[in-house]
């Protein structure tokens, strides 16, 4: 599904300055102030709720993503080093073969619901700053308690989706993909992660999360180092030192 991209509302006319009174410096105007662009409104239970409920309206044959599998496929799609348009990524959140939708389906409360969740992930990851991935623990006897990495599989499909949709990542350089990499795919079923030796030995090295904090922790600490390699941060410019100053110049002689 395609849409076209809003168009940015238009700026008022700026004002002329005013005029100065006779043999009076006139000042030069100030600049205008920039409000600071507001942050998304993270998603209430309500209308994650929703969003699932929407999900699970898409129509068969149409296997659309569940509600965490989206989040983590939301994260694939923001840590590519190109940005992946929106008419890009939205087929695969109502098909993870990405088959268009029956004529008639009706998607834009559940892909408005989803652009919001990517804009709080994009700022999020954009920053740096740590986010609370939608992982839910499974419903399961106390005797039977599901291990972590059940739990954090959904999720982990979803981004591996992504890096399957969209491979710009993983042709970024190897060696600092591995250890966040390694991370994320340790909770994986091995026998997916074809032609990958090199992460598999580094899997094997890792130990397995204690409970469901320390996975979530981890999945988003190895996003956030993702983030470093396939969008880097601008540094910040060094300070230009002024120039030296020059005396007066040496009188020559004639």
């Amino acid at each position: 599904m395609s849409t076209s991209p809003k168009r940015p509302p238009s700026r008022p006319p700026a004002r002329p300055p005013a005029r100065s009174q006779a043999g009076a410096r006139q000042r030069p105007a100030a600049a205008p102030a920039v409000a600071p662009k507001a942050a998304p409104q993270p998603l209430s239970e309500a209308e994650m709720e929703r969003l699932q409920a929407l999900l699970d309206s898409v129509p068969a044959p149409l296997e659309p993503l569940d509600i965490s599998m989206l989040d983590g496929y939301l994260v694939g799609v923001l840590l590519q080093p190109k940005a992946v348009q929106a008419f890009q990524w939205m087929p695969y959140v109502l098909d993870g073969e990405g088959r268009p939708a029956p004529q008639g389906f009706d998607s834009r409360e559940l892909m408005a619901l989803a652009k919001r969740r990517h804009q709080e992930l994009n700022r999020a990851i954009a920053e740096r700053q740590w986010f609370d991935p939608w992982v839910f623990e499974l419903e399961s006897d106390e005797e039977d308690e599901a291990e972590p990495s059940e739990v954090v599989f959904p999720w982990v499909a979803g981004f591996a989706l992504a890096t399957d949709v969209f491979p710009e990542l993983m042709r970024q350089d190897a060696s600092e993909l591995l250890e966040p990499l390694a991370a994320l795919f340790m909770h994986l079923d091995p026998d997916d992660l074809e032609d990958a030796d090199d992460l598999l030995e580094e899997i094997e090295t890792l130990e397995p999360p204690s409970d469901l904090e320390e996975a979530v922790e981890g999945l988003v600490s190895a996003c956030l180092l993702l983030a470093d390699v396939t969008r880097p941060q601008p540094r910040p410019e060094a300070a230009r030192r002024p120039p030296a100053r020059r005396g007066p110049p040496t009188r020559g002689r004639y």
